[in-house]
This record gives structure tokens, sequence and C-alpha cells, in this order.
């Protein structure tokens, strides 16, 4: 945990009496201000506030962008809960669980860990790895259950830059949420610890150095568009703890992984403590646990309200993409996440100089067609009259928030 004390941060064995984890940043008499996250218990009964804006449904006009800088509707939705919280940790640490219930306890939205699935099932719950058998060797599908079966399958490369696709829409999502309603969100993993599992693979041999740099191009091209987290919490659970865990819950997919080897493993902690948690931390507040034998949500909630996001001055790193100056910077951040599709377009960066991620005309006309007569596949979402859809001829709504 060396990198971890390196960032200021105090390691909990939970076996011991518990106290706050920052314990520099233990404020005073705790008070429900703009500045400190509250518990369920504390806020009481629901805050009076403008009604959420219904970001799934309607598009975010130039002219909704204008009235909303006239009567600030999107700050006065903003209450001392509208944050983003991330939850971080090796495979098999217990995260989805604790996640989702944290989310309950700060009346926050829970978003679950980023999946292949929400590539390969449709709008309609089609499952295109069903058509696998039709299609080429290359194009076939490839998800987290392949690559634990197959670390060195050719379609590694395109299945982790699918994987950061998903995760950066998943985080937009959860930014237009939170810019929409004003709730905050808790995340299962973010884009920004996808790296841990990159630098893992090329270090084990699963991504070539051509892959990798593509990744990082990527990343250089999308990030900045991101607002990062107010705060991380890492599970943290040491190697033999994890493999124990991976083998009680006998997973077909790692049962005797070839990816799952104590080297992976090993450095996919040694990565996380060594590389993630001291660049998140310059700009997010950062909470570690030992979670070795779990823990109490409880807990974990009273060591996040005892913490004052707002005691950072201008030129702070931290919490520097959440300081903005006045209601058209707030909202012209809001309309970026609202317009979702013109984000997604920063990930077209052409590289022609990687073969795993090259594939040949008659492959893709070959996967082109499969993929394009599929059920729901044939035309945009609402208009697919053999998946049930009906007033095709009279429709006026698009589904413009997906662009998977």
């Amino acid at each position: 945990m060396s990198g971890v004390f390196r960032v200021g941060v105090r390691f909990l064995n939970r076996s011991t009496p518990v106290k706050p984890i920052l314990e520099s940043r233990v404020c005073g008499p705790l008070t429900i201000s703009s500045c400190h996250i509250s518990g369920k218990t504390m806020r009481g009964s629901k805050l009076s506030k403008p009604a959420p804006f219904p970001y799934l449904e309607k598009e975010y006009s130039a002219l909704q962008a204008c009235k909303d800088v006239l009567f600030k509707s999107t700050t006065s939705r903003f209450d001392e809960n509208t944050k983003v919280v991330v939850v971080d940790g090796p495979i098999a640490a217990g995260k989805s669980a604790f996640a989702k219930e944290l989310a309950g306890e700060l009346d926050m939205k829970y978003f679950p860990e980023a999946t292949m699935d929400s590539y390969y099932i449709n709008s309609y719950g089609y499952d295109l790895r069903k058509l696998d058998p039709q299609m080429p060797a290359n194009m076939q599908s490839f998800d987290v259950a392949k690559f634990l079966q197959d670390p060195k399958h050719r379609n590694v490369a395109t299945f982790q830059l699918r994987m950061l696709i998903q995760r950066y829409s998943q985080y937009i999502d959860a930014l237009a949420h939170l810019f929409s309603t004003g709730e905050g969100v808790v995340l299962d993993r973010s884009v920004y610890s996808d790296m841990v599992f990159v630098e893992a693979m090329y270090k084990n041999g699963f991504l070539s150095k051509g892959a990798r740099s593509v990744y990082y191009e990527l990343v250089k091209n999308t990030f900045a568009e991101l607002m990062k987290p107010h705060l991380v919490i890492y599970l943290d659970v040491p190697v033999n703890i994890v493999k124990d865990r991976i083998k009680k819950r006998a997973s077909p997919a790692e049962v005797n992984s070839p990816a799952l080897t104590d080297q992976y493993l090993q450095d996919i902690e040694h990565i996380y403590k060594q590389q993630y948690l001291k660049d998140i931390s310059t700009h997010a507040e950062l909470l570690v646990y030992d979670w070795s034998d779990y823990g109490e949500t409880e807990v974990v909630v009273e060591d996040i309200e005892r913490i004052n996001f707002d005691r950072f001055d201008k030129d702070d790193t931290h919490m520097r993409d959440w300081r903005m100056e006045n209601e058209e910077d707030w909202t012209e951040a809001r309309a970026r996440y609202m317009n979702k599709p013109d984000l997604m377009n920063y990930f077209n960066v052409p590289r022609y100089d990687v073969p795993e991620l090259i594939v040949s005309p008659e492959d893709f006309k070959a996967w082109y067609d499969i993929w394009s007569e599929a059920p729901g596949m044939k035309y945009r979402k609402g208009y697919n009259d053999e998946c049930g859809d009906d007033g095709i001829l009279t429709k006026t709504k698009l589904d413009f928030r997906n662009t998977l």
C-alpha cells in the first residue's frame, strides 16, 4: 500500500475501531450545505427543487439552454449530494453490492459496471452474439467471458477499445443524469480506471504495443470533454483473497481462466495503487478501505459526510472540473453531455498501422450484411415493424441518445 500512503490516504483495517480515513480533513460539526454529502438519515424528507429534465426523451435545444441560463434552471436542481462517486477495486472485491447499497444510502442513482452487453444486446433485447455462427472468425463477438478463456485472441484489442467506448458512453450518461436532475450518481468503476486493465493486459502480453498506443490516442482525444469524479472509493482486497473469491463464485468464464494468473491479478493491484489512485487523487477525494472481510456501508457514509468538498481554492487541482464562474458555464457543460453523439464522434481516430484492428473489405461486408438484417437492427429504434413498432409513418421523435 506504499503508493496509497504517498497520496495521504489512511488505510483502514476493518477489524480495528473505525476512524476517519482522512484525519486532516475531518470537519467540525456536520451541517447540511453544498460542500458536504449527506446520507439519507441526515437529508430527511425530499428537498424542494425544480422537476428533473426528461433528458432520455427530450432533446436539449439551444432555446432550452437559453431559458436555463435565464432562470438558473441547471444549478437550481443541485444540492449537497449532486456529486459523482466512483467505487473501484480489483476483480471480486464486492464493488457492485457495495456501490448499489451506497447509492441507496446517499439518495443517488446507481450505475452498474459497463459491460459489452450494452453493445451486443440491442434496444429490442436481441443479443447479437447469436449471429456468431454466421460471421467470419475475425468479426465474431468478443466480450470479457471470451477474453478470460482466450486472452491472446486477435480480437482482444478490439474488445478493450470497445470497453473504453462503453465506459465513456456510460460516464456521459451519468453526467447527463446529474445535470438534468440534480441527483448524484454512484458508478461501479468508471472510464478513468479502464487503463488499469489495459496496462495489465499489455504487461502480460495480451495487448500489443500498437493497440496500446491506439488506446491512449483515443483517451487523449476524448477525456478532455469529461468532468472527473468528486470522490473515488477503493475497496482493497489482496490477491490471495481475490483468488479465493473467484474460486467460490465459480463463474464458468473465470474457472481455470488462463488470463487470471497470479501475475495478472498482481499487476492489476499494482497499477491501481501506483498509477490510477495517485493520478485520480489529484482531483478527487480518495477513500481506501481494507475490504478483505467486507465492511459496513453505514461506516463509509459517516466517513463521506466528514469530507468538505468545497475547501479548495481556485488554484488547487482538486475539484477543478466542478468550479465554474457563472450559470452560462454550468449550462454549457450540461449541453455538452446532453448532446452525446457529438462526444462519441471523438472516437473516430483513423489508425491503420495495427494489424489486429484491421479487417478485410470482404469480412466487413459479410458482418454488415448479417448485422444490419438482425431483429431490430434494420432501422432506428421505433421504426422496426417486425419488432412490434407501430405508427411508423407518424413518428416525430428519435432515440437521439442511442449512438452505439
